[in-house]
């Protein structure tokens, strides 16, 4: 069993550091020479801190040792290699929001519980027991119990443990309560208590039904005028700009007359209306990054509902309630699923059945003209 070494480097321009240094077989099956930089001399302080944080990589080095077969592996180690693997920021396939989502529930849930544990000691029915004495909402612990399921999995194909007791654990994620859904009174009450800015932002989400990370990582050139559509192309997570949530996102939208308007009445109010310029940027930053998400809808947006009688309402709450509106005005199946870029399971219907354009611009113009204020009468 080889441990590597770790040197310490120095280099020019900034602090010394930390470089790991060890042998593997290469393709031809002869040992090559490997190194890597583990960090720098300030995030990690001495070679135990280091050699710590590529805990991972060593049992990976080692995985095929006796010595270490013969040693029972602990959560932990499996998490340090799975992280080495699949959670570092150089990793293409995942997105960067499913990084952080799974970073916190290994630190928040799954560490402190099961991290000592070695994997021969989980089993299915404690691990069962546990996840129901949480006081969290079933969708958080089927979130949990997936994750360790994927450890396992990830241990099985990288030779670190057999098999994955995770798999006989039950766990439901059936919603305790219903997501909020507003009425098409509720959204235009809430439209002309907010300024331009969030105005735009609410008219745009609920007559579109984007998702937060799509609605904020929106530039310019996205917006085609002259065709009336929006092309939906990344996403935005903690201001870390990557693909869209799945394949089916990724399609163009209608753009509606209404919102087509709203949106010249704000490219005239923003200093920054180029064609590569983020539709909602943010002067803090001088256009270089998009606006907050969930501090417009803390500070602005959440506030202006609570006045008019409306409580507990997010992003999300934009995007359901468009659903339910699409669905109150009859709109076909096949037209909601591409509305709202699901990808369907009901095979047969996504393969040979496609709505057309028109039949999509009608069903978004009739969510739309439910949230425009009646015309004025003339005197």
């Amino acid at each position: 069993m080889q441990n590597g070494s770790m040197m310490r480097t120095k280099r020019h321009g900034g602090p010394d550091v930390w470089e790991f240094r060890w042998r593997e077989p290469g393709p031809d099956g002869k040992r090559k020479h490997r190194r890597m930089t583990v960090g720098t001399t300030n995030e990690f302080g001495d070679e135990v801190a280091a050699r710590q944080a590529i805990a991972g990589l060593h049992l990976c080095m080692n995985s095929r040792s006796e010595r270490v077969r013969v040693r029972q592996i602990t959560v932990s180690e499996l998490v340090d290699h799975y992280r080495q693997r699949e959670l570092k920021p150089d990793t293409l396939w995942k997105t960067h929001s499913t990084k952080v989502t799974y970073n916190g529930y290994l630190n928040k849930w799954i560490m402190p519980r099961w991290g000592n544990y070695t994997l021969n000691r989980i089993s299915a029915g404690e691990v069962e027991l546990w996840l129901r004495s949480l006081v969290l909402a079933k969708s958080s612990c089927a979130k949990i119990r997936n994750i360790m399921s994927v450890l396992f999995n990830h241990g099985i194909r990288h030779e670190i443990c057999k098999d994955n007791p995770i798999r006989l654990v039950r766990q439901g994620a059936k919603r305790k309560k219903f997501p909020t859904v507003l009425s098409a009174s509720e959204v235009q009450q809430l439209i002309a208590s907010l300024g331009l800015r969030e105005r735009t932002l609410v008219l745009l989400d609920a007559g579109t039904g984007l998702r937060m990370s799509e609605l904020f990582a929106l530039k310019w050139r996205d917006i085609n005028f002259q065709s009336n559509e929006i092309s939906v192309t990344r996403s935005i997570v903690f201001q870390v700009v990557g693909p869209c949530k799945t394949e089916a996102s990724q399609k163009p939208i209608p753009l509606d007359a209404y919102l087509a308007e709203a949106l010249r009445t704000w490219r005239e109010y923003t200093p920054y209306k180029k064609p590569d310029d983020w539709v909602f940027a943010s002067p803090a930053s001088s256009g270089k990054n998009s606006y907050w998400g969930q501090t417009l809808m803390r500070s602005f947006i959440r506030p202006a509902a609570v006045k008019i009688g409306i409580a507990h309402i997010g992003w999300h709450t934009f995007r359901h309630t468009y659903s339910s509106l699409l669905g109150a005005t009859k709109a076909d199946i096949k037209v909601m699923q591409e509305l709202l870029r699901h990808a369907s399971s009901r095979v047969t219907l996504d393969t040979y059945t496609q709505a057309v354009t028109i039949h999509k611009r009608r069903a978004q113009s009739r969510v739309i003209r439910l949230f425009r204020a009646p015309a004025v009468a003339a005197a």
